[in-house]
């Protein structure tokens, strides 16, 4: 199967029209056009993050993506971000064919989307928030569970949760994030009813992010329970603890207002510390599965194991004695 020739049966591929169902998170200050279009040339679904983007950026990176790859790509959208219309109308302009959206409502913006050719793709922390994304006419779902890295759902449902959960409660293609950082857990998401996942973390440390380099060497630096999630009452978001997130604790326990911690995390905060390379003063965003993270690599070189890695873990659970529980009939009526 050559590099451009989508999955004949996994619906994932089938619906973005690539290789691998392997999608890169479309992650502020880190997804730009560099990254996106290195993942689109090695198999999978590279996604730009617009959400540190002016509009008028945005279109530079879909038009330097494109120059840079002949795979498809797509554009994420978070919707609590200001000049949404903007950022669409610049994604349509420029022909986008896949636009990932989220932290918001999907009914917002996918009827308009799909009217126009565009496939649609809502990402949620919920089965309640998967069913509405369902009724809005999406063609597929992120399910994010807590591990992940960035802004996260409030009630911290974990991956190994979420995934069969909302596996049941809909039809739709089911992407699953949060914690994907190597082979194993693809085919431990895939066991629990995904087809296909998204992964973050592990691609900030990709040659190609545009995340500062100290920032990816903090990120490789991590181990566990570096990470925190805080800012619920705003939009919860997973940090690296540093002096930044120290602050953010001292306002908390001094009963800071909703104000007030709006003021502390509106200081430029995340492209300060991902895009700057501020460590201390910055906002670092990052997933659990950075604690497993130990090196930079080239976008293609990651894909390439992320696949080789599902593969290995899929033979050692079908080969390995170890991995099986005597007794257990596999069909009715089996001893």
């Amino acid at each position: 199967m050559s590099a451009i020739e989508p999955s004949p049966t996994n619906r994932l591929a089938g619906l973005f029209g690539v290789r691998y169902p392997i999608v890169q998170a479309g992650m502020i200050w880190c997804a730009g056009w560099r990254l996106a279009s290195a993942v689109s040339n090695a198999g999978g679904l590279g996604v730009i993050g617009s959400g540190s983007m002016y509009p008028e950026v945005l279109r530079e990176h879909i038009r330097k993506c494109r120059a840079a790859t002949q795979h498809p790509f797509a554009v994420n959208v978070p919707m609590l971000y200001p000049d949404i219309d903007k950022h669409m109308a610049v994604i349509l302009e420029e022909g986008v064919r896949i636009v990932f959206t989220s932290a918001g409502n999907p009914a917002t913006w996918t009827g308009h989307l799909k009217e126009r050719g565009v496939t649609v793709v809502h990402v949620v922390s919920s089965m309640k928030f998967a069913r509405k994304a369902e009724e809005a006419g999406v063609d597929a779902v992120v399910a994010e569970g807590f591990e992940a890295g960035g802004h996260n759902g409030r009630d911290e449902t974990t991956t190994l949760v979420l995934i069969p959960l909302v596996r049941d409660a809909v039809q739709l293609p089911l992407i699953a994030a949060g914690g994907i950082g190597d082979g194993r857990a693809i085919l431990a998401a895939m066991a629990l009813g995904a087809e296909g996942v998204q992964v973050g973390s592990r691609f900030v440390c990709a040659e190609e992010s545009s995340a500062h380099p100290a920032f990816k060497q903090a990120v490789t630096e991590t181990t566990e329970g570096s990470t925190v999630l805080t800012l619920k009452e705003l939009a919860p978001v997973r940090l690296i603890e540093n002096g930044f997130y120290t602050q953010v604790q001292e306002a908390y326990q001094r009963g800071a207002s909703m104000e007030e911690l709006k003021s502390l995390l509106g200081r430029a905060r995340a492209k300060r510390g991902m895009f700057e390379g501020d460590l201390e003063e910055g906002e670092l965003e990052i997933g659990q599965v950075s604690a497993g993270i130990r090196d930079i690599k080239p976008a293609a070189e990651i894909l390439e194991r992320l696949v080789l890695e599902y593969h290995d873990a899929a033979e050692r659970v079908r080969a390995d004695d170890r991995y099986r529980i005597t007794g257990w009939a596999a069909t009715e009526g089996q001893a």
